[in-house]
């Protein structure tokens, strides 16, 4: 493969589709957005526009809304921007019609509840044989899809392969780095909703701005220590998709994560916090702490976290239990 042709994007949500937008704005190529409701997908294509998730923001020439798997078929990577508990299920259902050597490029951040599997494991079940990457970094789907500058990094075992997909998806705007620790970028992508939560709470309940940044700090700590423990690469962390998705993410009111901590320390329920929007952050946090403990990790935020969105903790008492903690060394 010495570039890429045509593209799929699985998702028509926000990042779905403003992913969609930058892959036709970055070649002159056909991107396929499908989706699994027909009439959604026939009304994007008619407004030209995603009226649910990005109104206002016309879809790209190139970008052809479909609910057919058929119109798959061609596509040369396809990129899976569906939420991470429905990746197992999506791809299973659509892989028979993919091409055997279309790349999959992840673009959903989690951790698959009930099995505790990391997405590329999910996919490699879901889709054997076909080749994986991980696509993450600090990136709100209204900016990308309004042409404002983002960075994100995109990685996969094959080094010549990450660099082709870079290339396929970088735009005068969207820059997509590239890198072969593809362990590294889903686990940044997937623990900082976590920690987001806690960073959220902390705003909420009125901890102060001094309070969200020793948190943003030990939260990095701990997600060194957990990257270190499944194999990562610490540089891979300190980049775009561990240290920048996490500053992002516990910092602004646009993170649903942050968003839905930031509601749960303000006292309300966590039906209310949720607001009907996905935070995948919840979803996680029990998949991160049992992978932590699989391998000796301590993680008292993510514990914590975890604790009140099980609803075993009251947050007042996970506060507390992390202002108690005994004083040691920073390490």
């Amino acid at each position: 493969m010495t570039g890429i042709g045509p593209i799929a994007v699985l998702g028509g949500g926000a990042w779905g589709t403003a992913l969609a937008n930058a892959a036709a704005s970055a070649a002159e190529r056909p991107v396929a957005l499908w989706m699994r409701d027909a009439a959604r997908a026939a009304a994007m294509a008619a407004g030209r526009e995603n009226a649910r998730y990005l109104p206002g923001v016309p879809l790209h020439p190139g970008v052809r809304p479909t609910a057919a798997a058929t119109d798959l078929a061609g596509a040369e990577a396809v990129l899976v921007v569906t939420p991470a508990q429905t990746v197992r299920s999506v791809l299973g259902a659509l892989h028979p019609h993919l091409k055997p050597d279309a790349a999959l490029v992840l673009c959903a951040k989690g951790i698959e509840r009930g099995t505790d599997a990391f997405l590329t494991d999910v996919a490699a079940e879901a889709a054997p044989g076909a080749p994986v990457a991980v696509l993450s970094g600090p990136s709100f789907a209204a900016d990308v899809a309004r042409g404002l500058p983002t960075a994100v990094t995109l990685a996969s075992r094959d080094g010549a392969r990450a660099a082709r997909l870079a290339a396929a998806l970088s735009g005068p705007t969207f820059r997509v780095y590239h890198g072969t620790d593809p362990r590294g970028v889903e686990i940044g992508g997937a623990a900082k909703n976590v920690l987001a939560i806690a960073c959220g709470a902390a705003i909420g309940r009125g901890l102060g701005e001094s309070a969200r940044a020793a948190l943003v700090a030990r939260s990095f700590a701990e997600l060194m220590r957990f990257a270190r423990a499944w194999d990562a690469r610490p540089e891979t962390l300190m980049g775009l998709s561990g240290l920048g998705d996490l500053v992002l993410t516990a910092a602004s009111a646009q993170s649903r994560n942050f968003a839905f901590g930031e509601r749960l320390g303000r006292g309300v329920s966590l039906a209310e916090a949720a607001g009907g929007k996905l935070a995948e952050g919840a979803l996680t946090a029990q998949g991160l702490v049992a992978l932590a403990r699989r391998r000796g990790v301590e993680m008292p935020v993510a514990e914590a976290v975890a604790g009140v969105v099980s609803g075993t903790l009251h947050l007042d008492e996970a506060i507390a239990g992390l202002l108690s903690r005994p004083l040691r060394a920073e390490i």
